[in-house]
């Protein structure tokens, strides 16, 4: 099923060194004509990295969108019974935010967006990034990994000598994974080299 027309909620979370590899593909979702509600953690708003200021990215996003970033669990409780969501996508999702899905935690607006879309059976799209995703976070990873509405971006080991418990997904398959899951299927592969030899 194509994204044209389809209303994709976009969560981010705060693996600011993915940022570069995530706003391209909002741009893409757009320019294939996917309406596109963005979706911020306080730490993505407030934290200011090497990799750039919160401000600065969120402006970026509302460019590319032309919708306000919803940053509050207030603004996005209605995304559930009032204003669903066809799918929802969290990328990059870190490893903090990943364990607190898996175990039902919804302290911030990309969580709670993710609830009220799981809410309505409609598909939730996660793109890790973590650096645990083979160790303590790996629990998590397979829990979300048989849920029921859940798909994900395939991913795989970033680098497996400096980092060995670190997994990312491959955001250029953005597009297909979500065509998939809007048809309740997980793209394959979901496992796949993502590292440079």
């Amino acid at each position: 099923m194509k994204v044209e027309g389809k209303r994709i909620g976009f969560g981010i979370t705060g693996s600011h060194c993915t940022y570069e590899e995530v706003v391209p593909q909002i741009e893409k979702l757009v320019e294939v004509g996917a309406e596109v509600v963005p979706i911020v953690t306080h730490t993505v708003k407030n934290t200011t990295t090497r990799f750039g200021k919160g401000k600065d990215w969120i402006e970026k996003v509302e460019q590319i969108t032309g919708k306000r970033v919803l940053d509050s669990i207030v603004a996005t409780e209605p995304l559930g019974p009032r204003n669903p969501l066809d799918c929802m996508v969290i990328a990059p999702l870190t490893g903090a935010s990943m364990s607190k899905l898996a175990n039902a935690i919804t302290d911030s607006p990309v969580l709670m967006a993710a609830k009220a879309t799981m809410r309505n059976h409609r598909p939730v799209v996660l793109g890790i990034s973590t650096n645990d995703a083979l160790g303590l976070n790996g629990v998590n990873l397979m829990r979300l990994m048989a849920a029921k509405d859940i798909f994900f971006i395939p991913f795989g080991q970033d680098d497996p000598m400096k980092k060995p418990k670190s997994m990312v997904a491959d955001m250029d398959q953005l597009i297909p994974t979500i065509e998939a899951a809007l048809e309740h299927r997980q793209f394959q592969p979901v496992l796949i080299e993502r590292y440079n030899k």
